[in-house]
């Protein structure tokens, strides 16, 4: 990932309905959720929701699918990585970093 992938990456995140939408499919697994199914568990109207989804699968963090009649939507755990590996690359300058500081499930 470079830096512009980054970026139009962490845009598409900087907004509470996205992000939630992103954590709710990251929870969801590889099956992914359908998008009528997102939008009653986070109560998001549909085309609110459609736009958001489009800005997410433009910034490739979203992949759908069809199965039958439904659009099913997960997160892209292969770009998720990438950019997790752009934004920790030489951490703590290539040393372990100090455990304790900080918790994953803040």
């Amino acid at each position: 990932m470079n830096k512009s992938e980054a970026i139009q990456a962490l845009t598409a995140l900087a907004h509470d309905t996205r992000l939630d939408v992103f954590r709710l499919l990251v929870e969801a697994g590889p099956e992914g959720l359908a998008i009528g199914n997102i939008g009653e568990m986070l109560d998001v109207p549909a085309a609110t929701l459609n736009h958001h989804m489009t800005l997410m699968k433009q910034a490739g963090l979203v992949k759908c699918m069809r199965a039958g009649r439904k659009l099913i939507h997960s997160a892209d755990y292969d770009r998720m990585d990438a950019m997790l590996s752009y934004l920790t690359k030489n951490c703590c300058q290539g040393s372990a970093c100090f455990p304790g500081k900080g918790s994953a499930h803040d």
